[in-house]
């Protein structure tokens, strides 16, 4: 599943910290010299103000020189690297990739706040309800091989087009009840009549399309099934039979589709399915284990790989 895109605050706030052309205010810029390991790399007065406004700490003692601004923030080069290439830019690009520098920190440690000391991805937070975080912790990633557990996510996420997965969750047990522990031979033996029935659309919270779309796609799994011999040997197909091992570790590098996702969806509107668009599939991707879409910051991400292996 998808987390919602976030935007960065970094980049709504990114503004220029050059002084406007035609400015003719001049300072004669005084070079601050830095300790041994920071040797090689100078800051003139404009740039530790730069940096300062920009809340950028760097360890370095300075000399006698050094100006009030900078006196009251050692400075060090922490961040290393990207810091130092920084630095080398203009004053603006500084001020941009230092922000974006300081966001994506930020998105990182997310999950440091859980009372077990355990990192989450960025879309769980110790406020989210516990069907969300146990969702997270002990299903979302985990290989799923079951023809009637496959049928169930495929299901869930396509009515994520109406409902949240607070919702689908919290009402997982009655939607399990309502279609038959998403048995796809025992769904596709329903007519369109009883799928849509008052009972079972107030139950649900779903709409006639959708409760149609999953009658439907639960014929269609019947087909395959008879196919391939299970719906799992056709869906795991698409992946060789093993799973995607992603290595992001911010929120936003986390696609909502893929082009893996835009195949699998055509192959399945070719066979008659419905509701299952890229990005429903992708979160079916998600939800069943095909990708393992875990932050590497994440104690889930190394879990669903040792639970792949183990299986093999």
């Amino acid at each position: 599943m998808s987390a919602p895109q976030r935007v960065d605050s970094a980049d709504r706030e990114l503004r220029s910290v050059l002084c406007p052309a035609g400015n003719k205010l001049q300072r004669k810029p005084v070079k601050k010299h830095l300790s041994d390991d920071t040797k090689g790399v100078a800051f003139t007065a404009t740039q530790c103000s730069i940096l300062r406004r920009n809340g950028v700490s760097m360890n370095a003692s300075y000399s006698s020189e050094a100006s009030s601004s900078c006196e009251s923030s050692p400075l060090s080069i922490a961040s290393s690297s990207s810091g130092k290439r920084a630095l080398r830019r203009n004053g603006s690009n500084s001020s941009s990739s230092l922000r974006r520098n300081q966001a994506e920190e930020r998105d990182e440690k997310s999950g440091d706040c859980f009372s077990d000391g355990r990192r989450r991805c960025a879309w769980i937070t110790p406020k989210s309800d516990e069907c969300y975080i146990a969702f997270h912790d002990e299903e979302w990633g985990v290989p799923v091989h079951d023809d009637k557990k496959l049928f169930e996510l495929l299901s869930l996420s396509g009515a994520l087009a109406e409902l949240s997965w607070k919702d689908i969750l919290s009402k997982r047990q009655l939607f399990r009840e309502v279609f038959m522990d998403f048995d796809p031979i025992a769904i596709s033996e329903l007519t369109n009549k009883k799928i849509t029935s008052p009972e079972i659309a107030t139950t649900s919270l779903l709409s006639d399309q959708k409760l149609r779309s999953i009658l439907e796609n639960a014929n269609q799994v019947r087909k395959i099934i008879v196919e391939f011999g299970s719906f799992d040997k056709y869906i795991w197909n698409f992946v060789n039979q093993k799973p995607t091992q992603s290595q992001f570790r911010y929120q936003r590098q986390v696609p909502v589709k893929t082009s893996k996702a835009e195949l699998i969806s055509k192959d399945l509107v070719r066979r008659g399915f419905r509701s299952v668009s890229p990005t429903v599939i992708y979160s079916f991707m998600q939800s069943a284990g095909l990708t393992n879409d875990h932050l590497t910051s994440c104690f889930r991400h190394h879990h669903c790989i040792t639970k792949e292996e183990a299986c093999n």
